[in-house]
């Protein structure tokens, strides 16, 4: 899946994260790319490792790698 843009301008993307096993991993990878300036929301799942992000503008990909690396997780890419 690539980035999508709904109509108030907000880019979602869906990216895939390997090693999330419990909520307190969700939360983890959740709070540190909330981090990332635009984002304005994030929601991990851990049974599926996709990881919902909604920002004010497309993110760099190297960005959200480098979030996910500070929660102890590994980025695989985009769902």
């Amino acid at each position: 899946m690539t980035a999508q843009t709904d109509t108030s301008g907000h880019v979602t993307t869906v990216y895939k994260v390997t090693g999330m096993s419990c909520g307190h991993c969700e939360g983890s990878v959740s709070g540190e790319i909330s981090e990332i300036p635009g984002v304005t929301s994030v929601k991990a799942v851990a049974s599926t490792g996709e990881v919902t992000v909604v920002s004010e503008a497309p993110l760099d990909d190297e960005a959200v790698r480098t979030a996910v690396d500070e929660a102890g997780f590994e980025l695989a890419g985009r769902a």
